[in-house]
């Protein structure tokens, strides 16, 4: 069985906004390279190559949330059996913490 790789709306969003500021401030040709980067990282969770921690390290109740440093991001993630899905990418600057207890919080609400 093959696994498959794919980004929530939310990730997506993030993807291309930090291709967007990254265009704007350093290049077209660097915030392609970073997209690769950042893409070729979710390959690695995906095929088992990237160490990653769970997010319960961060916050109760999150132990089916994932997180892997990728460039100056984090990739929080979910690894099912049948496929990877990026939830959020977040700068690595940002309070993941936070961030992580209300995707949590989101996941919750809806049941």
């Amino acid at each position: 069985m093959t696994r498959s790789l794919r980004l929530t709306r939310r990730a997506e969003a993030s993807l291309v906004e930090i291709a967007r500021w990254t265009s704007q401030t350093f290049g077209r040709a660097q915030a392609d390279l970073y997209e690769a980067e950042l893409l070729d990282r979710c390959r690695a969770v995906l095929n088992a190559q990237a160490h990653s921690r769970s997010c319960a390290v961060l916050v109760d109740d999150a132990d089916d949330l994932r997180f892997v440093r990728a460039g100056e991001h984090f990739l929080v993630y979910l690894d099912r059996p049948e496929e990877v899905i990026i939830v959020d990418i977040l700068h690595s600057r940002s309070d993941l913490p936070r961030h992580v207890a209300a995707l949590t919080a989101r996941k919750n609400a809806k049941g």
